[in-house]
Parts: C-alpha cells; structure tokens; sequence
C-alpha cells in the first residue's frame, strides 16, 4: 500500500501510463498544462512541485488556450501522446468547457482536471464558488457533462482509482476518444487514502485496428462493384489509422479518384493523381464537380459533416452511401452501407474483393481533366492584385470596403494571392494550423503537401481561438519543423496568449496574421443573405450611432513586438517574401502582420451551405435568400 494525498496518486498514476499501436509503446502522458488557483495550487500543485515524476509542467496563459494547445499537441501525434490541463475552480474550469467541446467533435484526446468546490461543504461558498439554489451538488464542472466523452467527480480519494481507469478507457478509444473530465474538488486533492500499489503499475493501453466483419465487408463490396463512377472521401479516420498510402494504393489501383475533409488532409499527398482535393463547402472546383456525378460515395473515417455535404445536397439523390469507421454512430450517416473497421484494415479487405473480381472504376479522363481544371484556377487565384478584373467573393457586399482599405493601410494585397505565396516559399513540410473564418476554405482548396500530417486545420468545430494556441501544440509535439499559424484579426484578438507562452518554452511558432479589418467570412454570409453590413467589419461608431464609420487602423505587429515576438508589416508581395525569409532565420516566435484586401477569399465552387435564413422579412433581399434556400433545401437529402 502507499499512504498518499489524492493528488499525489493522481500524478503517479498518470506516470506510468503507455500506449502501443502496431508495436509502438510510447509514453502516453507527457506533462500537464495549469494556470494554478487556490482550488489546485495546494493538493495538484503540491503534487507536482514534490513528486513529478516525468511529467512536465506547462504554465499556460489562459485556460482555453492550453487545452487547445493540448489537444493540438494529441492531433499532432496522431493520438498517441497527450498533455493533460488542470485549472482551479470556478471562471478557471469554466474557461476551458470551449475547448473540451472542440476536443470532443474533433474526435481528440484531451484529459482535463477542473478543481471543484469543497467535498464536505463546511467552508461554502468559497471564492468562486457557484451555486445553484435547485441543487447545492451542482457546480461549474456540471457544464462539462453535455461536452466531454467521459465525465466524474472525485468525492473520495478511493474513487480515483475506477475515475482514471474509465479515463484511460475512453482517451485511447478510437471510436470514443475526446474530452474527458474529472473533477477534482479541492479538499478531496490534499486528502490521504492507502493506495495499492496495482494502481501505479505500468499499464499499457493497446489501441488496436478494429477487424471489419466479413458480412458488411461483402455488402460494402457489392455496392462497389457496380459503381461507375465511385469517390472516395479521406476523413481523419484515415489519419489516425495511418492508412494514407494504403489509401493512396487502393485508388491509384482501382482508378478511383478521392477527395479530402479538413481532417483528412495531408493524411495522402497532394500530388497523387487521383487526390483532388478538398470536397463540400470548403472544396474546390475538382473535388465537388466529380461528387455530383460519383454514383457511389465511399466515406473513410468521415463523420459527413455538413461542410462535407453541402448540407446534404452535394451528392446524387440516388448515390449509394458506404461508410468505413470505427465509431458506429458516425458508420451509420446518410443511411449508408456501414463497415465499423479500421480504415486501414478496411482498405485493405475491401482492396482483395475488388481485385478478385478484376474491378475498374469507368473513368476515362475525368479525374486529370477535374485536377488540371483546378490547377489553372489555382494559378488565376494566386495572381489577385488591387485593381485587377478579379471576381470578389461577394458581389453584394459593402462596395466602399475594399478601396477604404486599399487607403488605409496601402495594401493592394488578396488572401488567396498571399496563401499561393506563402505555400511556395516556406519549407515544404512545415505545419500549416488554422481553425476559423474564410482561411480554412482557402487552405482547404489550395495548400498543398506531400509531407504527411503536416495540415492541423481545427474545423470540426471552427472555433476561433484555436490558431495560435494549436500552433504551440504542434511544435511541442515537433519540435524540429516550422510550425505557421495561419490567423485572421478576429481570432487573433479573440486569444492569442498562449504566443507567450511559445517565447517561455523557446518553442517558436510563426503566426501569419491576415487582417482585413473584421470578421470578413461572416460578413460575406451575412451580406449575401440580405443582411447589411452589420457588426462584422472593424469600424467605429458613426454619427448616427452605427458601427458604419471609418475602418479601425491596428498595428498587430506593436503589439506582438511588446511580448518580445519578432514581427513584421507586409503590403505587398515583396516585403512579405522579405518577411518570409528573414522568419526562417528568427531562432524564436514570429509574427507577420499582412494587411488582405477584404472580399478576396476562394468562392464556394458550387456548394451550398444550409444556414438559418429568416422565412419572412421587409428586407426583398433577405426574402430573396430565403427562396433560395427553400429551393436548395428541395435538392438536399432529407437525413
């Protein structure tokens, strides 16, 4: 037995926890973030100050931030790493509920301990302490249940021991990994308990390829056989499973072209010629025009989110839907023919039928056709300039915008011109992070790689925030590799602070920040659903008390130069080639301040996204929007 604190148990526990995927053990905890408070800094901090083991500890800025960071740092490592987060009680856990809920859609392991308020009750309400008149056993952590995977309170010291095993459980789930909870009240952190000493062995968590079965192999198969015109849709399962050039393989040997999700990204290269890129609301002209036509869509550790599907509406009314993925309820989206297997395994299995049968898909060109299509558009979006004949994304939107900015700043610079030139002069399996507005559709359609998992774009989420924060993780998690954040103003003021953090490790990240003075992409979809210009835009209060006045002018780069951050300002192609090559120089963190054109981000490439469209309305346009909905909606599969 080993007479201990809770806290204590808790950190040798977490010590001696290992994980093993195809031979490969690893050390599965490596430290742990915490922005310490009076609920943790007496029993965790005690513990980790006295016995640490090998765990390190990370001093994050913000609470969000370091989750993010964290569950970053677990994508970055395919799953099989993760840095655990404490926080103290009260506005401490609630700041990192966002990102446990990012963790959870993203099918991310990320382990948090929030403190909770006292076990016994005899000091409430202590500081920060939040009550609810209905029920004094509810507190703060309670919001963590609706977001995490697996979720529990220790009100003893002896309930840690089946708390952490369930923790462990789920977090090398493949099917059922994401955030997990546990709360940690602060009186129960420093109380002592004689644990055995089982509990601290070495455990080794075997995540194991889950076998297709050989009945919905066949079934899956059969609808195969007969497809004409198959597509295959790269999700993340294929990432984690690490199955990318099986993947690659099986296409290249059956000519079936494949198109990507967010997640899936740079699990196959870029320059396979049957990868055609990104497919849905994000996806390029490639992509979608051979998902309208594909008779069957075969799904490969997808979830089919909306963004995927055009809403439901980008696929065929009579394509026949086949899904490989370990989770089941993700298997069984869109009604389809389901394989609940590895994607790997998968591959491989179904890759036998098909030979044996003597399969070949009945393209002819079309899949270098679509590619080639996409590559001189590619070409045409990467020589946008101030004052050219270019198509701005939004006909409708704001006219005195872009030449306001124009005067403003100087900048004759667009956002996809900006990304084609970044693409092309960094090193070619840098890490490319990015989470929100009108930047994941541009990386989506145009980044490029033939480095494998060298995309970690936040999208299942789309939370703002996760930029910068998930560039930190990802250089934690390699720390040899360039590491770029790609951020827009809005993220960038909504959290950046975890780039301090970056400075403190000595782990530089570069963050590109694209300013075109607002919430551009919102403004975009509000504008070209009728709305006005209404609160998305950077600008001040006008004399009628509008937020219609003159742009706000912000210099990023003064404020990033105050945490000790090199920095630059770019306004046009040479000083950001300059900037560029002189970040690559930089031994620590840098910022490149470039000022974007407003309105010259990718277009949709024929995707509708479904949106909540006011039915009825004074405003013709916004009525106008509505009836386009409606027709959309006619065109769409109903589940």
């Amino acid at each position: 037995m080993a007479y201990m604190t809770t806290a204590q148990a808790l950190v040798r526990f977490l010590d001696n926890q290992y994980v093993s995927f195809d031979g490969r053990e690893n050390k599965f905890v490596e430290g742990i973030f915490t922005i310490f408070g009076h609920g943790i800094v007496c029993g965790l901090g005690e513990a980790l100050d006295s016995c640490p083991g090998g765990l390190k500890v990370y001093q994050g800025k913000n609470e969000q931030g370091m989750a993010h960071a964290a569950a970053s740092f677990a994508k970055q490592n395919n799953r099989r790493k993760i840095v655990a987060c404490a926080s103290s009680i009260g506005p401490g856990a609630a700041n990192m509920i966002t990102a446990a809920a990012t963790a959870t859609v993203n099918h991310v392991p990320l382990l948090l301990f929030p403190a909770d308020a006292f076990s016994t009750r005899q000091p409430d309400p202590v500081l920060q302490q939040f009550e609810q008149v209905n029920s004094l056993a509810t507190t703060t952590n309670d919001a963590y249940r609706a977001v995490c995977r697996y979720w529990d309170r220790i009100a003893r010291p002896e309930q840690l021991m089946s708390a952490m095993i369930n923790a462990m459980r789920v977090l090398t789930d493949t099917a059922e990994t994401g955030a997990v909870c546990i709360s940690l009240p602060q009186d129960v952190e420093g109380e002592c308990y004689d644990f055995p000493e089982e509990f601290f062995r070495k455990r080794v968590h075997r995540i194991v390829r889950i076998v297709p079965a050989q009945e919905e192999l066949e079934e899956a198969a059969e609808l195969l056989l007969k497809a004409r015109k198959p597509l295959v849709i790269c999700g993340g399962g294929v990432r984690y499973s690490e199955a990318g050039e099986a993947l690659e393989q099986f296409c290249q040997e059956f000519e079936i072209p494949f198109a990507e999700t967010q997640s899936g990204k740079t699990a196959c290269l870029s320059s396979h010629p049957c990868n055609l890129g990104g497919v849905g609301v994000t996806g390029n002209s490639a992509g979608n025009c051979i998902a309208k036509e594909a008779d069957v869509i075969l799904g490969i550790g997808t979830r089919f989110s909306d963004f995927t599907t055009g809403s439901k509406s980008l696929f065929r009314e009579d394509a026949q839907i086949v899904t490989v993925n370990t989770s089941r309820f993700d298997a069984y989206k869109l009604g389809a023919v389901k394989v609940v297997a590895d994607a790997g395994l998968a591959i491989e299995k179904l890759g036998q039928i098909l030979r044996r049968e003597g399969y070949r898909s009945g393209y002819e060109g079309e899949i270098k056709e679509a590619r080639e299509g996409w590559k001189r558009e590619m070409a045409f979006l990467a020589s946008y300039s101030y004052g050219q004949d270019f198509k701005p994304l939004i006909a409708a939107g704001d006219p005195r915008t872009i030449p306001e900015f124009h005067e403003l700043t100087g900048s004759g610079l667009t956002q996809t011109a900006v990304v084609a030139r970044v693409r092309e002069r960094i090193p070619e399996d840098a890490i490319c992070v990015g989470a929100a507005g009108s930047l994941p559709g541009d990386l989506q359609r145009m980044w490029t790689s033939d480095t494998r998992y060298s995309y970690n774009m936040e999208y299942g989420y789309s939370c703002m925030g996760y930029e910068i924060a998930g560039a930190f993780g990802s250089k934690l998690a390699e720390p040899d590799r360039e590491v770029y954040a790609m951020c827009g103003d809005g993220s960038y003021l909504m959290l950046h602070s975890e780039l301090v953090t970056s400075i403190q490790e000595h782990r530089k990240i570069n963050v590109l920040l694209f300013d075109n003075s607002g919430f551009g992409c919102i403004n975009n979809l509000e504008m070209s659903n009728g709305i006005g210009n209404l609160a998305t835009e950077f600008r001040f209060r006008n004399e009628e008390g509008k937020l219609l006045g003159d742009l706000m002018p912000i210099d990023f780069a003064a404020c990033a130069a105050g945490y000790g951050v090199k920095t630059y300002r770019v306004r046009n192609m040479e000083e950001l080639d300059a900037a560029l090559e002189d970040s690559l120089k930089q031994a620590g963190s840098t910022l490149i301040d470039i000022k974007v054109l407003p309105k010259t981000m990718t277009d949709g490439y024929g995707a509708w996204w479904h949106v909540g469209v006011a039915g009825t309305s004074e405003n013709e346009k916004v009525c106008q929007a509505s009836e386009n909905k409606k027709k959309n909606l006619e065109k769409a599969r109903k589940y």
